[in-house]
């Protein structure tokens, strides 16, 4: 949600996605599609005051997770199905896609999927 909000401020038609790589071996993942309030109310934007955010509760969506490695991986076909499925929940829930993935510490394992600035 604070991607979304991040989107949506800065008029952002696409982002980074970095160490995807630390995802690995995680059984499920989750998302983070919503907030619910003190009063009860589910709200999809986060608050924009700090002391709003007092006594709210992320609400989730979980994902299966993968046992393969992305570590090092290159290409988006490399990455496991779970894995891009997880990124295209994210693109649907943010409105823009994925244009970088970083799969480790090195510059090398990251994977440019489409040129941000010719976006």
């Amino acid at each position: 949600m604070a991607v979304r909000r991040a989107v949506q401020i800065n008029s952002l038609s696409g982002f980074c996605l970095t160490k995807l790589d630390v995802l690995d071996g995680l059984k499920e993942v989750k998302i983070c599609v919503a907030y619910r309030m003190p009063d009860g109310r589910e709200v999809t934007t986060t608050p924009l005051a700090a002391d709003n955010w007092e006594g709210i509760e992320p609400i989730y969506e979980t994902m299966p997770g993968w046992s393969e490695t992305t570590f090092g991986v290159k290409e988006r076909s490399g990455l496991p199905q779970a894995a891009l499925n997880y990124i295209a929940r994210i693109e649907e829930l943010t409105g823009v896609p994925v244009d970088i993935i970083s799969t480790g510490p090195d510059r090398t394992e990251t994977m440019i999927l489409r040129d941000p600035f010719d976006a």
